[in-house]
């Protein structure tokens, strides 16, 4: 069953990837790539996938870094995101599927709950317009920042022994994935409030791994082909994060392993809450009125 996954899993990466690479070499033969430095990119990549795969999450940091060095426009922010980490959390899928038990039904029930709420969050986050994108991701990175505290702070539930869930228990936790799915495409990481769903649930902590990361590599290709489609994402980001940020991953996986990332998170709740912040102010700052434009009311 799990070989069935993981080719189910390798072939929808592989058709993202065709869309992903058809887009990219068109749009770079028309000499329309974006500006920006492609190994400053990469960095960022590199960093976030690497933490990506200690449990940290993604989203939020690569969020906070291009917000904090004008690395992309926010309307793009979301397409970029689920775009450029798609191979990155389908490489950790593959190794923590592998090598951590789930119970087969609880898996696959709320890895397919996430894709289909990917799917459709995605035709609805393509389309938006950036205030309300900008609207959007304050909210979400708020969200995962009072997510990241109170798991912290030891509010949540430390999880259970629990392998797979049953009865009333399977049922939320697919309707959760799927909302949580949904959200994804809006930029709002899935780890933390996955886990966080995971502990409550009473299963083990370390099936929150294959749980999250498999959701995530699930939803994200059929979220990404979308975004791709409506060319609502940027498209230089995207490559460099793709290839560093897999870089990140293998070794992180099996170079690091593991390490004290306690400091880490709460630094990373601090930029994530700036960055809420800073997203608010652009969504409400008013539009200016070029100087040299007059107004109706002054003719």
């Amino acid at each position: 069953m799990l070989q069935i996954v993981l080719g189910l899993l390798f072939a929808i990466t592989l058709y993202f990837t065709i869309v992903f690479m058809k887009d990219f070499l068109k749009v770079k033969k028309e000499g329309e790539l974006e500006k920006t430095n492609f190994f400053a990119l990469g960095a960022v990549g590199f960093v976030t996938n690497f933490f990506d795969t200690l449990g940290i999450g993604s989203f939020a940091p690569t969020t906070a870094l291009f917000k904090f060095f004008h690395l992309s426009k926010d309307k793009n922010l979301p397409g970029t995101l689920n775009v450029s980490m798609t191979i990155p959390v389908v490489l950790e899928a593959f190794i923590f599927l592998t090598v951590i038990q789930v119970e087969a039904v609880t898996l696959f029930s709320m890895l397919g709950a996430a894709a289909f709420g990917a799917v459709l969050g995605a035709g609805v986050v393509s389309k938006l317009d950036e205030k309300k994108v900008q609207m959007g991701m304050g909210v979400a990175l708020l969200i995962v920042a009072v997510i990241m505290l109170f798991s912290q702070a030891g509010i949540f539930p430390v999880g259970g022994e629990a392998i797979g869930l049953t009865g009333a228990k399977l049922i939320i936790g697919i309707v959760a994935n799927f909302i949580l799915g949904a959200l994804m495409t809006l930029g709002i990481g899935l780890y933390a409030p996955c886990m966080a769903l995971v502990y409550a649930l009473g299963l083990s902590p370390k099936v929150a791994f294959p749980i999250m990361m498999g959701s995530c590599a699930f939803l994200m290709p059929a979220a990404a082909v979308k975004f791709v489609k409506e060319g609502a994402y940027d498209k230089k980001a995207s490559v460099a994060i793709t290839v560093f940020g897999a870089v990140g991953v293998l070794v992180a996986a099996y170079i690091v392993k593991s390490m004290p990332l306690n400091t880490l998170k709460w630094l990373v709740i601090g930029v994530i809450l700036y960055t809420s912040f800073v997203m608010f102010k652009s969504a409400v700052k008013k539009t200016e009125i070029p100087e040299d434009i007059t107004t109706n009311e002054e003719l």
